[in-house]
């Protein structure tokens, strides 16, 4: 898509430190990144949100994420990966990406980036849950 800063780089218009360049996607570091070696997953296509992935993309796409986890956490000699991904709120670029952000234990980073909360109790917990179950795209 015209504009978009990760086409560009899918293109190779736009500068970016590549990491993988793959049939299922392209790998490159984060420019701002939350620690050394956060590395961005991107599909060759355009699209914004994880719910516009076409099935058939998937398995090659997550394919490359796992590959990335792995080879982040061994290349940086990290103690693990944080992975993650915004839908519409929270996504700085609208472009499907992935996160894949090397961890290692006191890294200063606490569970996610935002406050966490408690159900008021079972009940409430179950009311969500089947909410979600509920609005599950061809049932639970």
């Amino acid at each position: 898509m015209s504009g978009c800063v990760f086409c560009g780089i899918v293109a190779g218009e736009v500068p970016a430190f590549r990491v993988a360049d793959t049939p299922d996607g392209v790998a490159f570091l984060d420019t701002r990144p939350v620690f050394k070696g956060h590395v961005l997953v991107v599909p060759r296509v355009h699209l914004v949100t994880l719910a516009e992935l076409p099935p058939d993309l998937l398995p090659g796409y997550f394919a490359l994420v796992r590959r990335v986890a792995v080879a982040v956490e061994t290349g940086l000699g990290a103690g693990g990966t944080f992975v993650a991904m915004n839908n519409k709120v929270s996504q700085s670029v609208p472009h499907l990406h992935t996160h894949v952000v090397p961890r290692t234990k006191g890294d200063g980073l606490r569970g996610f980036f935002w406050p966490r909360t408690r159900y008021d109790d079972d009940t409430q917990a179950q009311t969500y849950a089947d909410q979600v179950a509920a609005a599950l795209p061809g049932g639970a």
